[in-house]
């Protein structure tokens, strides 16, 4: 048995976190906890050069323990190409990698995702690029095709790699950063600007991928609303962001970073 921890959208910067700080901090904690493999669903910073030498330095910390991660938008917001981010840029990246967790049957498989506008599937005729790069986060970052063919892209990577975990026999925990199923986006009548940021956040066609091919276990991140653990079909989907917190968001339950963090933080046992 390997204990698993799982969490999302750690967001210093833009909380405004002393990372030299935190860091000894959350390791000993996961080494309290007996945590043999620690994985970060992206959006730790909004570069991904610091994203980068957080989780390497977290790495040597909690050693032999293993960690890895996987880029949320944030973390490609800067210092890094598109070339770049689909590459094995470091052993702690899970991009199209995958790792099988020794002493169990278990396969982490990671990708970072994204997203093809399904999602907002409600809205007839709205010109979705344009409204991304006039208002999305997301707008600055440069990519060589649209974004539904790189959801393309992403599904076909996804799908060769369930193809080997099922030849092997394994057990799946699939680790992404945008949204992958449909229960988790949010329709308001009321509010036009979240209904258009929903083509932004992931695409219902990953969720279908997961389940036609019985994957154990999602982890995601990208909305930062706390839900619950949820089963659909065999699949139970975990969300463990931690989510912002400043003068204009507070998406906290607890006052202080490393005790959200700390209940943020969801620890599953790998048999």
């Amino acid at each position: 048995m390997v204990k698993a921890a799982l969490i999302s959208d750690l967001h210093f910067d833009v909380n405004r976190q002393d990372i030299d700080q935190l860091l000894p901090q959350q390791a000993g904690y996961l080494m309290q906890q007996g945590v043999g493999l620690h994985l970060i669903a992206g959006d730790i910073t909004n570069h991904f050069d610091q994203s980068l030498d957080y989780v390497e330095r977290l790495q040597r910390l909690i050693a032999p323990a293993k960690v890895r991660f996987i880029a949320g938008n944030h973390d490609m917001l800067h210092d890094v190409t598109y070339a770049a981010l689909e590459s094995p840029l470091a052993p702690t990246y899970l991009h199209r990698g995958q790792l099988d967790v020794a002493g169990t049957n278990w396969r982490i498989i990671g990708n970072n995702g994204w997203y093809d506008y399904q999602f907002a599937d409600n809205l007839a005729g709205r010109d979705f690029l344009t409204w991304k790069r006039a208002f999305w986060v997301d707008g600055t970052i440069e990519q060589p095709q649209s974004d539904p063919q790189r959801m393309d892209d992403v599904l076909a990577a996804t799908e060769n790699q369930l193809i080997q975990a099922r030849a092997a026999h394994k057990r799946v925990l699939f680790m992404t950063h945008f949204v992958p199923h449909r229960a988790y986006i949010q329709y308001t009548t009321d509010d036009r600007f979240w209904n258009m940021a929903n083509a932004m956040l992931g695409s219902p066609r990953m969720g279908a991928l997961l389940d036609r091919y019985h994957v154990d276990v999602v982890q995601f991140g990208h909305v930062h609303r706390h839900f619950k653990p949820r089963q659909f079909e065999k699949t139970i989907y975990y969300d463990q962001a931690v989510g912002y917190h400043n003068k204009r968001i507070n998406e906290w339950t607890q006052s202080d970073y490393f005790t959200e963090w700390r209940q943020r933080l969801r620890l599953l046992e790998l048999k």
